[in-house]
């Protein structure tokens, strides 16, 4: 196959994207096995499922984490194909990519075992919630790749300034989000405010106990991150960022504010599944478009030169000093 190094490779991009669309399905899928409480549906065993290949059919929650767990054997088949593709056309041209490829790989490896870890050992928080962590972090990883890939950076970057560190900052606070609402299930603390936004008609329930207090601990961060939001996008159009950067967060600042407001409905509604599903699903998309916006603004602060590029720097150089 020929490798064109100059651009993009498309299969790359396509394959990449589709993996990233794929991935956010995925943790959206593993919020609808937390909240139907399919996490056990296959017993303590993986890769089996209660000792059997294919579960009962009669069986609900194990076919949930079983279909779970073989959607994430795909992902894991697109992986390989992006792996491939990238140590095929990117291994001397824009190396970003095949790093991140690689990244990805090592954190589809480390979120396997944890998944398999998180159910022998009866899905213990802290374990369930580094295995969302890892899956976020792996949705970062792939969708750095696939913008590494596809965008083409503006031939005079402008210098990394404080726009660029807001953003990692603002990406983190919002993987800290997620994490923390993880620990808010795992913990047993979802309901233990039951109106909203206050906590049980408190502003600071800490003398309510423990459970209220890791609860209104998670609000208090959405609250954090929802700040640092707002100074980006204040920033970001202040210095005339480039228009995809302007659309992204705009775009995060717009899921943030839903997925607020969906946080809201699932307490107020008692934990109904179908919102917690979503509310997991809004704080990933959320995360990825910071990622983008991270991904994209560092991008544009930096020219990636292609190895002809440097080939032709290098060949200019040793004629100059030979004719001189």
């Amino acid at each position: 196959m020929q490798i064109n190094k100059q651009q993009p490779d498309r299969l790359f991009t396509r394959l990449a994207f589709t993996t990233v669309l794929m991935t956010a399905g995925l943790i959206v899928f593993g919020a609808v096995v937390r909240v139907t409480d399919s996490g056990l549906g296959c017993g303590n065993e993986w890769p089996l499922c209660d000792g059997r290949v294919i579960p009962p059919l009669d069986n609900v929650t194990a076919w949930i984490e079983w279909s779970h767990r073989l959607f994430a054997a795909l992902i894991g088949l697109f992986g390989l194909a992006m792996l491939y593709v990238a140590v095929r056309a990117y291994r001397s041209h824009n190396r970003l990519v095949l790093t991140a490829t690689a990244i990805g790989a090592g954190l589809f490896v480390v979120q396997s075992m944890l998944g398999a870890f998180v159910v022998v050992m009866d899905l213990p928080p802290t374990m369930v919630t580094l295995h969302l962590g890892t899956a976020m972090l792996l949705l970062g990883a792939l969708l750095l790749a696939a913008i590494a890939a596809w965008h083409r950076p503006p031939e005079n970057p402008y210098p990394r300034d404080a726009v660029t560190t807001l953003a990692y900052v603002t990406a983190l606070l919002s993987l800290v989000i997620i994490l923390t609402g993880a620990l808010v299930r795992g913990s047993g603390a979802t309901l233990a405010c039951t109106d909203w936004p206050l906590c049980n008609g408190a502003v600071l329930p800490f003398d309510q106990g423990e459970l209220q207090t890791v609860h209104m601990m998670h609000r208090f961060s959405v609250l954090g991150l929802g700040l640092s939001l707002a100074m980006l996008l204040w920033y970001v159009f202040q210095a005339r960022r480039a228009r995809l950067v302007r659309w992204l967060a705009v775009g995060a600042m717009v899921v943030y504010l839903m997925q607020a407001l969906v946080g809201a409905i699932f307490v107020l509604t008692e934990a109904a599944p179908e919102w917690g599903a979503t509310h997991v699903g809004m704080a990933a998309l959320t995360w990825a478009l910071l990622v983008g916006v991270s991904a994209v603004d560092t991008l544009n602060s930096r020219r990636i030169v292609s190895t002809q590029e440097q080939d032709a720097t290098t060949w200019n150089t040793q004629s100059e000093t030979a004719i001189s």
